[in-house]
């Protein structure tokens, strides 16, 4: 206000000696500019001195004040015996409480009894004067519990007065967050009980006490037999409405000395401290199947299940004691070896179970190697018409040739690569090699026949069927109608899959034959219904045809049936000419066996195509 009347009184100064004072205008005009100058300089000073005194101290302070309240975390400053003497709204907020309830009030009086000591413990560093940073926990007015991230650090309040200012950031959801994912880590998240890692540190601590005491700790995989039954039955909320009963079962059957967990799927461990001996453990089990009696309730169904059990027990040896890793590894061996013996079994783990589980390991291994190196070669074992004695089909039987153990049977490795679910591999290799090996005949000139193929259950259940043999013929070029496919009779069992699957693999064109006919459990209600070209007669009543009346009556009805059903029939296992004899009297369409040959090379296969086979 002061300037702009001091550059008034200026301007009316110029202009009255412009127009009245001309001859002295400009030295008038400096002397005005100069006094100006001079009253704006003055002014200047006594701002500079306002601004360095109260004023400045009050400007400071506001913002101060404004830092205080708005800041995002809460803050709290406290006097020497660390009781609030101000707060912010933050910290109104976090605590729930209001600041004239929180007046003179100690911080640590609202910390959580676990964070007591520890939080008192880093108090006492801020009084002597050292700031630091620390998590703790307090209780919230309504009672819920708030996790924070506190910066403390020492102020001097008054002469010879001090104090602290608390900063606290609210880390209650991160660290809700970290529980979780901790829980997630530790912990199935369907049962709630620990997983395969935490039952694993506590295996190992408890073989650690029990080392020094001499106590044996027994380990227990239990597996739920045809689990994966219930699944595809019922659909997936079953199976996890029966798993959460079974955990439940299973918790009311340990001890506070023994130890639960959902390892994996329908697997669950556990261990116990009170089995020593093979007596122990089949008394573990009786309790175990105990809890299984009663049946169970998914909503209207009721189920009874039954386990696979597979023990392992700790040793006496001190110089080979067993760590939770090698216990877990044994009680699974023994597990495996319960399922492949039979469900509802059990079996405790034994070193001869060691060596055949390594056994099986490199077995694996090497058909792995196998595949990968074209190690297999197809053996073809010809089907001859009864009546004329000409080849009228091969059967594609597969060989391994392998590096050390030369021509290996199939017996050897199929029922383990089925098990395993290598077959799959292997079976489409043995698909392509038949089919490219009969292309390879056609265009030589050799008669035109079908080739036998034998589908493991994996892969006729497996996925898009259909397009896999449609690509496998467009590859190697070879005709549907050249191509015939063997499946077992259980792989009919499910008869609604079994229909589809045979209605797409006849739409494609290839033959289908039931192999092993007479083994399974089909029934001929359904068979009729299965779009079938030949029914396969098995070996095993083939065999004793000639001395067991009960064969031979068995192989006349199936040869009889299956001309009702308009279809072929082959027998093979056929090795003696009394064999012969008899299916031809019973109107058998085509044999197998080795009275005509062994399965053989291709080489060997062609040299009988081209020189013909007759029946002795």
């Amino acid at each position: 206000m002061k300037n702009r009347l001091y550059i008034g009184g200026y301007m009316f100064i110029v202009i009255f000696v412009s127009l009245y004072v001309k001859p002295y205008a400009a030295w008038i005009c400096v002397l005005a500019s100069l006094l100006l100058l001079i009253m704006l300089f003055k002014k200047s000073e006594r701002s500079a001195t306002l601004i360095n005194g109260i004023p400045q101290d009050h400007t400071y302070l506001n913002v101060l004040d404004s830092l205080f309240e708005h800041n995002p975390n809460a803050i709290g400053i406290f006097d020497q015996e660390g009781k609030f003497i101000r707060i912010n709204v933050a910290a109104e907020t976090i605590l729930g409480y209001s600041a004239s309830e929180l007046l003179h009030q100690s911080f640590i009086s609202f910390v959580t009894q676990e964070q007591y000591e520890p939080t008192s413990s880093q108090l006492e560093h801020v009084k002597a004067g050292t700031p630091v940073t620390f998590e703790t926990a307090v209780f919230h007015k309504s009672g819920y519990r708030v996790d924070l991230n506190v910066t403390a650090v020492p102020v001097d309040l008054k002469p010879n007065a001090k104090g602290n200012i608390l900063i606290c950031q609210d880390i209650t959801e991160r660290k809700r967050g970290d529980e979780q994912v901790r829980y997630m880590a530790y912990y199935d998240d369907m049962t709630g009980l620990p997983n395969r890692r935490v039952f694993r540190d506590h295996l190992n601590e408890r073989l650690h006490l029990t080392k020094a005491s001499g106590q044996k700790v027994a380990v227990f995989y239990l597996d739920i037999d045809r689990f994966k039954l219930v699944n595809d039955s019922f659909g997936h909320d079953y199976g996890n409405m029966l798993l959460l009963q079974l955990a439940e079962r299973f918790t009311r059957a340990v001890t506070e000395n023994d130890y639960l967990a959902r390892t994996e799927g329908d697997e669950f461990a556990f261990f116990f401290t009170n089995v020593a001996n093979a007596n122990d453990a089949i008394a573990v089990i009786a309790e175990i199947n105990r809890v299984l009696e009663k049946p169970f309730l998914l909503e209207q169904y009721e189920l009874h299940i039954t386990a696979s059990i597979g023990i392992a027990i700790s040793s006496e040896d001190t110089e080979n004691v067993e760590d939770a890793d090698m216990l877990m590894k044994y009680a699974d061996i023994a597990l495996a070896r319960a399922k492949e013996k039979g469900r509802n079994d059990f079996q405790i783990f034994n070193t001869d179970m060691k060596s055949v589980s390594i056994n099986r390991l490199k077995l694996e291994n090497e058909l792995r190697r196998a595949i990968a190196g074209d190690e297999f070669m197809l053996f073809y074992q010809p089907q001859v018409d009864i009546e004329t004695g000409r080849i009228v089909g091969v059967e594609a039987l597969i060989r391994w040739n392998h590096p050390e153990r030369g021509i290996v049977s199939p017996n050897h490795f199929i029922p383990f690569a089925e098990e395993s679910g290598l077959i799959v591999p292997i079976g489409e290799w043995v698909l392509r090699a038949a089919c490219k090996q009969n292309k390879a005949w056609q265009k030589q000139g050799y008669p035109l026949m079908p080739i036998s193929v034998n589908l493991s259950m994996r892969q006729f259940f497996q996925h898009n069927l259909k397009g896999k043999i449609r690509h496998v013929l467009e590859q190697t070029g070879l005709e549907p109608q050249y191509l015939e496919l063997e499946i077992t009779e259980s792989m009919t069992m499910d008869v609604d899959h079994a229909i589809q699957s045979l209605l797409e693999l006849k739409e494609l064109g290839v033959h289908v034959s039931i192999d092993d006919f007479g083994t399974g459990y089909s029934s001929l209600y359904y068979l009729k219904k299965f779009p079938i070209d030949k029914l396969k007669i098995d070996r095993s009543f083939v065999r004793d045809i000639m001395v067991d009346p009960n064969d031979a009556a068995i192989v006349a009805t199936i040869i009889a049936m299956t001309h009702h059903l308009n279809l072929k029939v082959i027998a093979e296992g056929v090795e003696t000419e009394e064999q012969l004899h008899f299916l031809h009297q019973n109107r058998c369409n085509e044999v197998q066996g080795y009275w005509f040959s062994p399965p053989v090379s291709a080489d060997d296969l062609e040299g009988m195509l081209r020189n013909g086979v007759t029946t002795a």
